[in-house]
């Protein structure tokens, strides 16, 4: 399978199965696309009569093609769904927890998939007690990974940040004591981000995610606190403060663009005016129903914002300026191995989320449906059809993804996306698809055009 397509002058064709990615020129470009369909001699007719190039021209091009093809880098085989049906079923160890601190928030953002913080039931927060068993139950069911995940999530963390710090301590302990490795993530809407949390969070935080919309007038419409006022201008100060002292340890902005802010690169720009320099802007995920779900007309407006954005990320690496977009970040050489690419996040496997009261569910988008509880940390999963559900969703669970080039980039997609869209989390959620190839080709076309591989010779 391939996917041929064209930005900023390069044409770009991209062999799904192998990887492969070619720049060529306008009779290659052509030349490949119909090289599947029809004779050798078809082509070269083809080409001639539509580019008024030599038969030997062709021909040689059309060599060129049958080399690629014998070499595995244009049209390579499927040789992985074999792979899929099995991978997960022989790996339920556990490697990343999200821990649900704080089933609270100071901020009442309507958009909020998590209901404010309370994910649809009552508010509460998690005492040492319980994420000390929650460190315990990752330890003992993590099996021969060494490095594991544990994410401060809500809701807000940082109202309940004393817990925090107790077991990011007793998590220091631990992972001495059963040669593990574990990395600690906060995601924080920055209300209480002060310099105790900054100190603290430099010292031991793996990354750090700072919750941001963009302007302030898009920010100040959703993100307002419970008497309805804007929390832009109490987080920016906060959020400035706390990357300047971050240095070079790793952090992102994230954002969410919704139906009324389509034009989400105006946001990224005011976040890179206001110093930040690694950035993230997602896609609402919420009812369809919802004023601010984004809706089909929206698409058009939102491929044209990822390419403005592709652009500006290439000026600004001209410039000596370049900043990272988390959807951008593709690495072609080193990327993932095929089972991470077949298998996914590993939702309800390898990666599960934690309630304040210690319910385990498969991430922290299902908290709270009762159907997708999977146990506790005390009885550990109990739900095992729903865990073999989960382990048998990957890149070639459905049908819908068979023909899709980009399925080994997305693994298939997101669960939670695909149950809330279509009531199975082996469905699809369309529009998310269409969203994600979009960005895709925006990333590999930055990727080349930032690394010099657009050059002729490279």
């Amino acid at each position: 399978m391939i996917h041929c397509y064209q930005f900023e002058g390069l044409n770009i064709v991209l062999d799904c199965y192998s990887g492969s990615i070619h720049m060529v020129d306008d009779v290659a470009y052509d030349m490949i696309q119909w090289y599947e369909s029809l004779s050798a001699e078809e082509v070269i007719e083809k080409a001639i009569a539509k580019h008024n190039i030599s038969r030997e021209d062709a021909e040689e091009c059309i060599a060129d093609i049958d080399d690629l093809r014998t070499a595995g880098k244009l049209y390579a085989p499927d040789k992985y769904e074999y792979l899929a049906r099995d991978f997960r079923k022989k790996n339920f160890k556990i490697k990343a927890l999200c821990l649900h601190v704080a089933h609270t928030c100071n901020l009442n953002c309507s958009y909020c998939f998590a209901s404010q913080g309370k994910y649809h039931g009552e508010r509460a927060i998690m005492s040492y007690e319980v994420g000390k068993r929650a460190i315990d139950f990752l330890i003992e069911n993590s099996g021969f990974h060494k490095n594991l995940d544990i994410d401060f999530f809500g809701g807000e963390p940082l109202m309940n940040w004393d817990v925090c710090k107790k077991l990011v301590e007793y998590g220091r302990e631990q992972e001495k004591l059963h040669n593990k490795n574990i990395r600690f993530t906060l995601t924080t809407n920055g209300v209480l981000l002060n310099d105790e949390v900054t100190e603290f969070a430099n010292r031991e935080m793996h990354n750090v995610v700072l919750s941001l919309d963009g302007r302030k007038e898009v920010n100040d419409r959703f993100r307002v606190d419970y008497a309805g006022h804007g929390s832009y201008d109490k987080i920016v100060p906060n959020f400035q403060k706390f990357v300047a002292k971050r240095g070079n340890l790793s952090y992102y902005m994230r954002g969410t663009f919704t139906h009324f802010n389509t034009d989400f690169v105006n946001d990224i720009k005011q976040m890179l005016d206001l110093g930040f320099t690694e950035l993230s802007m997602e896609p609402v995920v919420t009812d369809p129903s919802s004023p601010s779900a984004i809706t089909k007309e929206d698409l058009p407006v939102i491929f044209a914002q990822y390419e403005e954005l592709a652009r500006l990320m290439v000026q600004r690496h001209k410039e000596g300026r370049p900043f990272t977009f988390y959807h951008y970040m593709l690495d072609l050489t080193c990327g993932p191995c095929i089972y991470k690419r077949i298998a996914g996040c590993g939702a309800g496997t390898e990666y599960l989320a934690v309630t304040p009261w210690g319910d385990l569910y498969p991430c922290h988008q299902f908290v709270g449906d009762q159907a997708y509880k999977m146990g506790s940390i005390y009885e550990g999963v109990t739900n095992l059809e729903y865990q073999n559900r989960f382990a048998c969703c990957n890149a070639y669970s459905r049908p819908e993804c068979k023909d899709c080039w980009a399925k080994l980039y997305c693994s298939g997609g997101c669960a939670a996306n695909s149950y809330h869209a279509s009531g199975d989390i082996n469905g699809i959620y369309e529009m998310g698809c269409d969203i994600f190839r979009k960005r895709i080709e925006c990333a590999i076309a930055v990727k080349l055009l930032t690394s010099g591989l657009d050059q002729p010779g490279k």
